[in-house]
């Protein structure tokens, strides 16, 4: 059990504290991450809408983007929840950012309220072919046999 006496996992608790800082003032689905860096650092991100909706942040990404900034590249895995403790995984924009710096056995630990400690995925299974650069110099050799 984790210091708050809740009984979750203490990363998905992080990603729950991130909730109320969420600026969601158009969809009003709260979303939350923590993304646990190889030494231990945790950074956490909301989710923060704007009015084009196209510009709008993801809690995945706000989380990575403070860790790379800190300078931090080797994650360890990421919790994410939604104010409905819903399961809510990261969307496909996410686990591409995500894989640009996490392998494919990078754990992802969803939310889902009671059901502890929630469901746990790899990025590989939320991502199978994920593009890489590995994938963008295949294209580039193949480009170049024509």
């Amino acid at each position: 059990m984790d210091e708050t006496g809740s009984g979750a996992e203490p990363l998905i608790e992080r990603a729950r504290e991130a909730l109320a800082n969420a600026h969601v003032p158009y969809s009003e689905y709260r979303v939350g991450a923590a993304l646990e860096t190889a030494d231990g650092t945790v950074y956490t991100g909301c989710n923060i809408e704007n009015a084009n909706y196209s510009n709008s942040l993801h809690a995945e990404e706000v989380a990575l983007a403070a860790a790379v900034s800190d300078g931090h590249t080797d994650f360890d895995r990421i919790a994410v929840t939604s104010g409905a403790r819903d399961g809510v995984t990261p969307c496909g924009m996410c686990r591409q950012t995500l894989a640009e710096f996490c392998d494919e056995s990078f754990p992802v630990l969803c939310d889902e309220g009671d059901r502890e400690p929630g469901s746990t995925y790899t990025l590989g299974e939320l991502l199978p072919n994920t593009i890489s650069q590995n994938t963008l110099e295949a294209a580039d050799e193949a480009d170049g046999d024509r």
